[in-house]
């Protein structure tokens, strides 16, 4: 059952930017790539303009994620306070669920900045609908720098799968 009066809620999913290949160091400490470097900022910028405002931000701990985040975050105007979470790195979609359910009730706007495929299964998963070109394009890729805004009515121990409806859908290249 809802929690009374909780409210909408958003979620913000972004997948980390390109990073250097996996050959290159250990996988926890590989940095983003130029074109990493480039596209972060990008995807930062695209979520000022969205107006889709974020309270707290929830993110990996591994180098490339903190990049990623750290580049986007002075494209912010109220940039949130930022929780680094262990579970995060090498999670699956359940873990990245759990740690979403687990978030405060004054939270209204989060952003988890993560790794795929976990974020692409947890944004297929917590899809119900929304603009269908958008839906396609979720099932169908979740690319780097990307960003999905998920939209759901009640508190976050509320949120499962089939729960949320789409709002929005952003990746390097796409015209604003």
């Amino acid at each position: 059952m809802p929690q009374r009066g909780a409210g909408e809620r958003r979620i913000v999913l972004v997948r980390h930017a390109e990073a250097v290949p996996k050959h290159v160091t250990e996988d926890f400490d590989r940095a983003l790539s130029d074109r990493g470097s480039h596209d972060a900022p990008l995807a930062g910028d695209w979520l000022e303009r969205s107006g889709f405002a974020v309270d707290l931000a929830l993110c990996s701990p591994a180098r490339r994620t903190r990049q990623t985040w750290q580049l986007m975050l002075p494209r912010l105007s109220q940039p949130p306070p930022t929780v680094y979470q262990d579970l995060l790195y090498e999670a699956e979609a359940h873990d990245l669920l759990s740690a979403v359910r687990g978030v405060a009730a004054e939270v209204t706007g989060l952003v988890l900045v993560g790794h795929n495929p976990a974020v692409h299964d947890l944004a297929k998963s917590l899809c119900e609908g929304g603009p269908e070109p958008l839906v396609q394009r979720l099932r169908t890729a979740f690319p780097k720098s990307a960003v999905a805004v998920l939209t759901f009515d009640g508190g976050w121990g509320d949120v499962g799968p089939r729960a949320a409806r789409l709002a929005a859908f952003w990746a390097p290249g796409d015209a604003d």
